[in-house]
């Protein structure tokens, strides 16, 4: 399962903080940033996936974290 997320993460220090936490959570996943989109988007690829759970893991770091349509 892969999932697709719209965020407004900027730096790439910012981004492995997020992946940091998100690995701490979904330890078998694939977690990557591409910044270089216009919707900053954040790639998670793995089995079991809770999609409100990583948005609200975002958020808590203070960024928007939005499915991408």
């Amino acid at each position: 399962m892969i999932e697709v997320f719209k965020t407004n993460v900027k730096r790439k220090s910012d981004a492995g903080k997020i992946i940091a936490t998100l690995l701490q959570h979904f330890p078998s996943s694939k977690i990557n940033f591409d910044l270089s989109d216009c919707d900053k988007i954040l790639r998670v690829e793995g089995e079991q996936l809770l999609t409100e759970r990583i948005m609200i893991l975002v958020k808590e770091k203070g960024y928007d974290c939005d499915i991408l349509e």
